[in-house]
């Protein structure tokens, strides 16, 4: 049975009509129509729904959307467009398709946060359970050092 649940998603409230077990993926690209966040396995393996929830990188494709009312929501689109990260990773042409991105970007602007100076073997580390499919881990890896740099 739907209900209204109370999200603040980017900085901004919304009242949305979910059932409890709607997983919050499907709210913020069917009801508040972001796109940002991919539908990619469903089952919290490749990352590509990833958003943060009070400051967390999460799997937006397992996470209840009751779950998270009440709390601050971060999809891609929140993080601006002049974002270091997202600079870094137009800088070094690190998408091919694009599917993945959302993903590595929003996992490195929490692995960022917490080490603002990593080695490549710990951007490797952080970012080994998203999942790109054409290759560009190498640009990826390069684009979050970048960031970091950039940061600096």
């Amino acid at each position: 049975m739907a209900r209204k649940v109370a999200l603040t998603v980017n900085g901004k409230r919304h009242t949305v009509q979910s059932a409890p077990d709607t997983m919050l993926l499907y709210v913020l690209r069917n009801e508040l129509g972001l796109q940002g966040p991919r539908f990619g396995c469903g089952l919290s393996q490749c990352g590509a729904c990833t958003v943060h929830v009070d400051g967390q990188a999460v799997r937006s494709c397992i996470v209840p959307t009751a779950s998270v009312a009440g709390k601050k929501i971060t999809t891609l689109e929140g993080l601006g467009e002049k974002h270091p990260v997202l600079e870094a990773f137009v800088a070094e042409q690190a998408a091919q398709c694009g599917y993945c991105i959302n993903g590595m970007v929003m996992q490195s602007v929490v692995f960022l946060q917490r080490n603002p100076r990593p080695t490549e073997a710990q951007i490797k580390k952080a970012l080994n359970a998203n999942i790109c499919r054409c290759g560009t881990h190498y640009r990826i890896v390069k684009a979050v050092a970048r960031a970091a740099r950039t940061a600096a």
